[in-house]
């Protein structure tokens, strides 16, 4: 039939209920193939955080280097750090599986320490899911295994760090704090692999060097020195290129061009004064504390004191001068005049342009240049014909290296020292001095710290293990290790539940009704009662489908959840 004038045709309503018929809930809605996409992008990230497996336990490898985690979970820390408290540390595979829910503290490295998972230190309620039980010979439910007597603790495993016993907040932190080498454990003085704050080890407080950094917006210029009242002095510069904040590619501070450009309505003094903010965030280290590139290692004063004898080694080669943990004595340091200090190998790694002049080789230099007018003949005959180069003597292993060493420091101020990458090198090994070292082999050598196999990319060709690759990869590993009887039950059960959803899901198919999560959600609570909720869950769907048929125009839209 002709539409009349100004008119429009008659289904034309009809046609646009349909369009705007889809709810809010099943805007949000997504297709299988949109659903697995976005869920393996989420397992790509989570593995780009946690790459490492995580369905073996750590404990039958015995006492080892690992990151360890503290449970604040199954054993919440006392308010008051002198009351009882029983502290419990959990391996990396252990914080994922039987622990992932939880509220986590990361401890990074620790040595010589057994995972306490499914042992006393730890509640029932929270039990291993990874050992196998020796009472059922099934994996998961192991409990109440004693600790290891070996394992050390610190207040570490409380949310405490370092000597001003602070809790760390992740979200409050700035700057960068230290482990220490932990030559000492917590019961005998040492500080147990303790992390430090920079300006705790120079003797500041936390609140004096908060205050000391705190700079008023007004002071701050464009690329001007900006010296504090502590004295610290920082750079601050304003870049057009974008620089990265959080040490990642898409992770980058918007540059004064780009805002222009892209006309997000920011002035680009308001973008520079916010990219100085956002410098400032870089926590300055305190003064007295040396250069991070001047070091590689770091000793406490606790651990120090706990063992004097590493003292005489401060300020000698390997080991930087000492950091009392007294702000005054290390500024009256820093203004002494440097000694030049002469190496055990006659040798130094660093030297002025102008020492040049004063260099004088031991091995016998060869003729000089011969003028052209020379007779090439005189003067090969002025060459000697044998050079006798001088035998640099080899070091004796034996030799005690702490007879040379200057006297320790008169002070009795504690202090640190901070140690550089080959400092092994220039211990004494000397028949009476190594038994001082043999008691901390983290000074004879460098210590290896356990890392679980890398967890599969869910790409790779071969099987994945269980508890790695992705969910889909996951669930067919689980379903590879079933029974044949078992798989059999499973199969007919997942063939009923999906002619059980085939069934629900027609109507909707036949009507054109976007199906949104509240009708799921509906059906499969009624799919997890009686058979007569099924049926009801069933009469509501055909009554969608006939209520559509009567008059599709009158259907009530969907509501979100």
């Amino acid at each position: 039939m002709p539409a009349s004038e100004g008119g429009s045709p008659p289904h034309a309503p009809r046609l646009a209920s349909r369009s705007n018929s889809i709810s809010h809930a099943s805007e949000s809605s997504q297709t299988a193939a949109d659903f697995i996409k976005e869920q393996l992008s989420l397992e790509a990230e989570a593995r780009e955080a946690l790459p490492y497996q995580f369905d073996t336990c750590t404990r039958d490898l015995g006492a080892i280097r690992q990151s360890l985690f503290s449970c604040l979970t199954c054993n919440p820390p006392p308010p008051d750090t002198s009351d009882s408290y029983t502290p419990a540390g959990v391996c990396y595979s252990c914080s994922i599986s039987c622990h992932g829910e939880h509220t986590l503290v990361e401890l990074f490295g620790k040595r010589n320490f057994v995972c306490d998972c499914g042992s006393t230190s730890l509640p029932e309620t929270a039990p291993c899911t990874l050992r196998v039980n020796a009472t059922t010979g099934q994996k998961g439910g192991v409990t109440g295994e004693v600790p290891a007597k070996d394992n050390k603790y610190n207040q570490n495993f409380q949310n405490r760090f370092c000597g001003c016993s602070e809790e760390y907040d992740p979200h409050q932190e700035k700057g960068t704090m230290f482990q220490c080498l932990g030559l000492g454990f917590a019961e005998d003085g040492g500080c147990g692999e303790d992390w430090w704050h920079p300006e705790c080890i120079v003797g500041l407080s936390r609140e004096e060097y908060k205050k000391s950094i705190e700079k008023p917006k007004a002071d701050e210029t464009n690329g001007s020195l900006a010296k504090l009242a502590s004295g610290i002095t920082k750079e601050i510069s304003v870049t057009r290129e974008e620089t990265p904040i959080g040490g990642g590619d898409d992770d980058r501070r918007p540059s004064v061009t780009s805002a222009v450009v892209a006309g997000t309505g920011v002035d680009g003094n308001d973008l520079a004064a916010e990219a100085e903010d956002q410098e400032e965030d870089d926590t300055p280290l305190p003064p007295g504390f040396p250069d991070e590139e001047d070091f590689e290692y770091f000793i406490c004063y606790k651990c120090i004191e706990r063992f004097p004898w590493i003292k005489q080694y401060a300020g000698t080669p390997g080991f930087l001068p000492p950091v009392y943990f007294d702000t005054t004595l290390n500024a009256s340091k820093a203004k002494e005049p440097e000694v030049a200090t002469t190496s055990t190998n006659g040798e130094s790694k660093k030297r002025k342009a102008n020492d040049d002049e004063d260099i004088s080789l031991s091995v016998p230099m060869g003729p000089p240049k011969r003028q052209k007018s020379e007779d090439p003949v005189s003067t090969l005959s002025s060459i000697p014909e044998t050079t006798t180069l001088p035998i640099t003597p080899k070091k004796d292993p034996a030799a005690c290296k702490v007879s040379t060493l200057p006297p320790s420091a008169a002070s009795t101020t504690p202090f640190s020292i901070f140690l550089t990458a080959d400092f092994r090198d220039h211990l004494c090994r000397c028949p009476k001095h190594f038994p001082l070292l043999a008691a901390h082999p983290q000074l004879l050598e460098e210590e290896d710290s356990y890392e679980p196999p890398m967890s599969e990319d869910g790409e790779n060709e071969g099987a994945p293990s269980v508890g790695t690759g992705s969910l889909l990869d996951r669930g067919e590993a689980a379903l590879s290790n079933v029974d044949r009887v078992r798989a059999i039950e499973g199969a007919m059960v997942y063939a009923h539940l999906k002619d059980k959803v085939k069934a629900f899901l027609q109507p909707f198919a036949e009507s054109g009704q976007a199906v949104g999560a509240e009708h799921i959600k509906a059906y499969f609570e009624k799919l997890r009662g009686d058979e007569q909720g099924i049926k009801e869950a069933g009469a509501k769907a055909s009554g969608a489908k006939d209520g559509d048929e009567k008059d599709g125009d009158n259907r009530k839209e969907q509501s979100g959840y």
